[in-house]
């Protein structure tokens, strides 16, 4: 298959690259840095620079990753930014910035993507527990709300791409143990109520939620198709 993976360069996008290439897949590698995704897409897999903010450099990247892999069979996207700022604090400078990256930015490449896509081809987005729950846990006002809005425009893709033959379904992680959510991690009390929270006791990895992706991408999940999958450990029970 030839995948094209947006933030590529660490977390839940690195282990999910990493994952399909060990599986022989061709991988193109998306992220703002391109060192990172470099270090994870080796020799022989393209990586590319974009900002998935910015709907030009969206466009470029992608008219890159149908010159380097002839077409696309696969999209994952898993660039995002977290955010804690409180309710009282949130203003809308901070709705902008989120949304920019976790909603637009996901549309533009699900939009360019499904442009070079023919039938059988499947894309998955990365959401959270965080748009079903409302946050509650780290991420705040302005995250929750940009992941309800992925959750949301998932389906809306999965019905507008569903007649071409394009799967769209969407992974909702709970708090996974990645760099991402490194700062609020990094308080053990906060650590210690967010594993109890689980049912397994625990965080989830990035690995683990890589290999959720990797299956909602194969064609083993060939009849899934507008689906949320939560991975959490048995957080929401969803």
């Amino acid at each position: 298959m030839r995948i094209a993976i947006t933030g590529a360069g660490s977390g839940i996008g690195a282990a999910t690259a990493r994952l399909l290439i060990s599986r022989g897949h061709r991988v193109a590698c998306l992220d703002r840095n391109t060192d990172a995704a470099a270090a994870v897409a080796g020799p022989d897999n393209p990586v590319i620079p974009v900002d998935v903010a910015d709907e030009a450099a969206v466009a470029r990247a992608f008219a890159a990753v149908r010159e380097a892999l002839g077409g696309l069979d696969a999209l994952a996207t898993c660039a995002g930014i977290f955010d804690t700022t409180p309710f009282e604090a949130a203003t809308a400078d901070t709705f902008r910035r989120v949304h920019e990256v976790n909603v637009i930015g996901t549309f533009l490449c699900m939009r360019e993507a499904a442009a070079m896509m023919e039938r059988g081809a499947r894309i998955c987005t990365v959401a959270s527990i965080a748009g079903l729950r409302g946050g509650g846990l780290a991420g705040t006002v302005a995250y929750a709300t940009s992941k309800g809005a992925v959750l949301a425009m998932t389906k809306n893709a999965a019905r507008m791409l569903g007649p071409r033959g394009i799967a769209v379904n969407t992974v909702a992680p709970g708090m996974i143990d990645t760099p991402f959510a490194a700062e609020p991690l990094a308080d053990q009390a906060f650590r210690a109520r967010i594993e109890g929270m689980t049912t397994m006791n625990r965080l989830g990895t990035a690995g683990e939620i890589a290999a959720a992706i990797a299956w909602l991408l194969s064609p083993e999940a060939a009849y899934v198709h507008g689906a949320t999958l939560v991975a959490d450990g048995g957080m929401v029970m969803h």
